[in-house]
Parts: C-alpha cells; sequence; structure tokens
C-alpha cells in the first residue's frame, strides 16, 4: 500500500498523488458478484436536484460485499485482492470450501493464499470474524455490527479501526476511528484486523478532471453569489457575508452546527461524543 507521486510534466501531474495499486492481483472482477449501479446523481424521482454537486462519473458495477460474514465454520481461501470503485478500501474475494464466492473488505497483512473463517469458535487471527465477546481486550477490529445478524455497518472505510476497551455485562465498550467511545452488544461480529490502504488521505486527484470521473461537480462559493442565491452573495466587490454568522444557502447555521438529534435512541449508549 503506498502512493505514487508524480513530476510536473504537465498542469494535471503537479499536484498529482495516486495509490500505486501495488496490492491488487486482479483487475477483472468476479461476474457473479456484481450488480449494475444505477446512480440517482442527486436527484429525486420527479428529476428534480436535491442534493447539489453530484452527477456524471464513470460508468461503474456494485460489487456484492459480505459485511454479515455468515457462512460460520466453513474455511476460505483469499483467491485475490481487488479494486472497489465503490469504497476507498480495497476488497477480497474468498473461495469458501464449500464452493461459494464472496467478497470482504480487505484487512492489511492479509495476502493471497492465506485462510480466513467466521464464527464463535474462529482462532484469534486477521481477517476472521467474531463475536466482540470472544475478542481480547486492546484488539483493533473492523466491520462491526450494530444489531446482531444485521451486519457490519461502521468501520469500513479505508484505514480505520477500532478498539475494544472493556467488557462488563452484556455490553462491549469500544473506540471508534471518531475517538467516539460507546457500548456495542457483545453477540454483535466484527472482523480482526485494519482495513487495508491507510494511505487513502494521501491522495490528490490533481485536476479538475478527475474529480468529475469520480461522479462530484463543481462546488461554487456562496460569496461570489447573488442575494437571491445565498445568504452570503451580493455587495460590491469582495465583500464580507454580512451575517452574524456563517449560513447554509437555505438559512439555516452553518460551520460547527450539530445536528445530531437530541432524543436519538442510541445517543444511551454513547460514553463520551466525538
Amino acid at each position: 500500500m503506498s502512493i505514487r507521486l508524480y513530476k510536473s510534466y504537465t498542469p494535471g501531474t503537479r499536484n498529482r498523488a495516486l495509490s500505486s495499486f501495488d496490492e491488487i492481483t486482479t483487475a477483472t472482477p468476479e461476474k457473479k458478484l456484481i450488480r449494475a449501479n444505477h446512480r440517482k446523481k442527486g436527484r429525486n424521482n420527479r428529476g428534480v436536484i436535491t442534493i447539489r454537486h453530484r452527477g456524471g462519473g464513470h460508468k461503474k458495477k456494485y460489487r456484492l460485499i459480505d459485511f454479515r460474514r455468515n457462512k460460520h465454520n466453513i474455511e476460505a481461501s483469499v483467491a485475490s485482492i481487488e479494486y472497489d470503485p465503490n469504497r476507498n478500501a480495497r476488497i477480497a474475494l474468498l473461495h469458501y470450501e464449500d464452493g461459494e464466492k464472496r467478497y470482504i473488505l480487505h484487512p492489511n497483512t492479509l495476502n493471497v493464499g492465506d485462510s480466513v473463517v467466521s464464527g464463535t469458535e474462529a482462532p484469534f487471527a486477521i481477517g476472521n470474524c467474531l463475536p466482540l465477546e470472544q475478542i481480547p481486550l486492546g484488539t483493533s477490529i473492523h466491520n462491526i455490527e450494530l444489531i446482531p445478524n444485521r451486519g457490519g455497518q461502521i468501520v469500513r472505510a479505508a484505514g480505520t479501526s477500532a478498539k475494544i476497551l472493556a467488557k462488563e455485562g452484556d455490553y462491549v465498550t469500544l473506540r471508534l476511528p471518531s475517538k467516539e467511545v460507546r457500548l456495542i452488544r457483545k453477540e454483535c461480529f466484527a472482523t480482526i484486523g485494519e482495513i487495508s490502504f491507510n494511505d487513502a488521505f494521501l491522495v490528490r486527484s490533481g485536476k479538475a478532471g478527475r474529480t468529475r470521473w469520480l461522479g462530484k461537480r463543481p462546488t461554487v462559493r456562496g460569496s461570489v453569489m447573488n442575494p437571491c442565491d445565498h445568504p452570503h452573495g451580493g455587495g460590491e466587490g469582495r465583500a464580507p457575508i454580512g451575517r452574524s454568522r456563517p449560513l447554509t444557502p437555505w438559512g439555516k447555521p452553518a460551520l460547527g452546527i450539530k445536528t445530531r438529534k437530541n432524543k436519538k435512541a442510541s445517543s444511551s449508549y454513547i460514553i463520551r461524543r466525538r
């Protein structure tokens, strides 16, 4: 996992820093594990833009990822490590002993040919999936369930991992990548190890065109708009925003305003906020 830096041969390569893709072993995805991916591009059922700055982008198929890891006590071997255009992490193709194939998120140091297994009796090894109550304290884990049997929902981005801090009663205390400390049921499954490609935060597109390939449209500052388009707009030349605080285009406070609901059910499980 490394970043490739480019020399300034053209304006587009001057600030470019992309993945070297050294860990990728095959460029062709497993045909039975891909699906057509209709992207809404920020529009609702009437075609009206409801989320700005989305649209265009290269066509891509969706890879079916096994977040549940519910094939218990059946050993699988890692057949390949592949690129996934739908996420910044890499994915690994598993071949199970019974012939089934599945994709999982690729953990660091898991190589082609290694064996992984899921279940309550699985050994303590990178890539194996166990209940939280079976994993020792201080272990780095990822792809963590919030509700038993629902599948991993958190800690799925490249280079991320959570750490087990304590176990008490029916709950396990975790420190998440955001530094939030929260409780999760001990029956929930998690995968051992850190997700690969921890240099993802160093990637720089280098030019606007590559950002468009990723499906992102340009963003215009509110201060250069007209007053009818944005609260920060209007004025002569480079004028201040003219308000007591920064606002969204719809007049609501921006930049640092907390948006989490006060009465959210999961708030009782959070020990320390991020």
